[in-house]
């Protein structure tokens, strides 16, 4: 772990150059230490993969002793584990067909059925390390190798939102109608973003997301109560502690 100056009002806090789980708790340690010295002068903390990087006033306090009062040479990570709360968040899908078109594409190119495609996608755990690109977008982690499926060499002018895609080794969801590349092998009815819900996204980063698979008829039945706003989550979105 190493810091650099970025601007006259940030830093960047870097670990080792891998994306794993075990980098990203030493990340997310980090952040629950800084922001437990409560240090007066950092003005926002913005994680991912295997970096920190934190905003400050700069016009209080130069770089060099903002670091001098963090002091990461003091940390150990043993003495701040995350102390976030583990979720699991367990989200249904319809796949294939209309809701997943490219579901076929992902099945040749591994040599698979669809069959096992659904199979190997819904019994991985996915760590949400960050969420970015928009509002409620999860990176995730824990795609099976069976699985990994190149970008689509032309990407589309439009995905539906709730569809569940594969890029290469990721696998995620689009919360809102967008463009895109991924290869889109189902659908959520949930919306797993929604400006008038609290929370506004389902699921934080160091929560799980389990995909588990639904018939059209389910499908139907969930679109229409979230459409009225009558969606049962505790029902439909089962939210379990992970510990």
């Amino acid at each position: 772990m190493h810091s650099r100056q970025i601007s006259e009002q940030s830093f960047m806090i870097y670990f080792e150059a891998n994306i794993n789980e075990e980098i990203f708790e030493e990340v997310y340690a980090v952040v629950d230490y800084i922001k437990s010295l409560n240090h007066p002068l950092i003005k926002e903390i913005v994680p991912s993969y295997r970096a920190i990087l934190v905003y400050f006033d700069g016009n209080s306090i130069n770089y060099e002793d903002l670091v001098e009062d963090i002091n990461l040479n003091s940390f150990q990570h043993d003495q701040h584990e995350n102390n976030s709360k583990r979720r699991i968040v367990n989200i249904p899908v319809l796949y294939g067909g209309k809701w997943g078109p490219d579901i076929e594409i992902v099945a040749e190119h591994n040599n698979l059925s669809i069959e096992e495609v659904i199979r190997y996608h819904t019994e991985s755990y996915y760590l949400v390390y960050m969420i970015g690109f928009m509002p409620g977008f999860p990176f995730l982690g824990g795609l099976d190798e069976h699985i990994h499926t190149p970008r689509k060499a032309e990407p589309r002018i439009s995905i539906k939102a709730g569809s569940v895609g594969i890029a290469n080794n990721q696998t995620g969801l689009y919360p809102a109608d967008s463009p895109g590349g991924w290869q889109i092998i189902g659908r959520t009815p949930i919306d797993v973003f929604d400006l008038n819900r609290d929370p506004k996204i389902l699921y934080r980063p160091g929560d799980k997301i389990k995909f588990y698979p639904i018939s059209e008829e389910k499908f139907l039945h969930i679109q229409r109560y979230v459409e009225k706003g009558l969606i049962d989550y505790d029902e439909w979105v089962m939210i379990d502690n992970d510990h």
